[in-house]
């Protein structure tokens, strides 16, 4: 990762980047995220059984796409269910002693199947946000990402978001990216997703691409990708979390309570290393 990074400034930046890390990793097919709907609360006065109910049954049912990588995919050959989403929500559940079973769900529908009880959490780059605090449950964060502008590497020319002006960059006209770049003054090559921007900026047809974090260190760990580097990363980042019913405490302490060991033992270090080949876990904001 090149040492060479640099926050955003102005106030105008600041909002389309809070913008566009709210929809990217808050899960859905390629990141294209989705809104949620309100949560089913627990009765008033009820009490919070959430925790009591996985511990009686032995399983917590988990609510994931199966169709996102890295965070929830199939494994190409042996079909089986795996990702960096996965591997942690099966960690927390040997941490509270009981199975752990996926219900596969399209993204548009995730939030409808908890609302349903159709599972205890769900385990699917959910980002938080404010309107999704208000109707759903979170645990602490287990994945933390920034915005970054993507050079070749060796590209001094971009040291700033400010620097982009009268550069050229590629991004998706459906990303936020989009805005991000457009707000910084950038000439903008219009391509379908971050496969053709990635390309652009390798062939030198472009100066950079604006996206995900993760989506750029994901690219670095599956293709091992020594031409590119990052030139900006925002100071803003997104948090994702696993989200539950509104109401569900007890559930949500003893799963923070389970991630809390094993940040500890470097369990999640490990997992993030293996699909990011980087500590995604943690905060860069200490």
């Amino acid at each position: 990762m090149s040492p060479r990074t640099t926050t955003v400034r102005t106030a105008a930046l600041t909002a389309v980047v809070g913008l566009a890390l709210a929809a990217c990793g808050s899960g859905g097919s390629g990141g294209s995220g989705g809104s949620a709907t309100p949560g089913a609360s627990a009765p008033a006065g009820g009490e919070d059984t959430s925790l009591a109910d996985v511990q009686e049954a032995g399983v917590l049912t988990v609510g994931t796409e199966g169709t996102y990588r890295p965070f929830s995919f199939h494994e190409d050959g042996s079909g089986d269910l795996t990702g960096f989403d996965v591997e942690i929500i099966q960690a927390v559940g040997e941490e509270l002693g009981v199975e752990v079973e996926f219900s596969e769900t399209q993204w548009d529908a995730i939030f409808a199947g908890l609302d349903a009880g159709r599972f205890d959490v769900i385990a699917n780059q959910v980002s938080i946000t404010p309107e999704r605090e208000s109707a759903y449950t979170f645990s602490e964060p287990y994945t933390y990402s920034t915005g970054v502008v993507v050079v070749a590497a060796g590209n001094d020319a971009i040291g700033s978001f400010e620097d982009l002006a009268g550069k050229r960059t590629a991004q998706s006209l459906t990303s936020n990216w989009y805005a991000l770049a457009e707000e910084a003054g950038a000439s903008i090559e219009a391509v379908e997703g971050w496969a053709q921007s990635v390309s652009l900026v390798e062939q030198g047809r472009v100066d950079a691409t604006i996206n995900d974090k993760l989506t750029f260190l994901d690219y670095q760990q599956q293709t091992g990708a020594e031409n590119l580097e990052v030139a900006v990363e925002t100071e803003d980042e997104s948090r994702s979390a696993f989200a539950m019913r509104q109401g569900s405490d007890a559930l949500a302490q003893a799963i923070d309570e389970a991630l809390a060991a094993l940040a500890a033992d470097g369990t999640l270090a490990e997992i993030s290393d293996t699909y990011f080949g980087a500590d995604v876990t943690v905060t860069a904001q200490g």
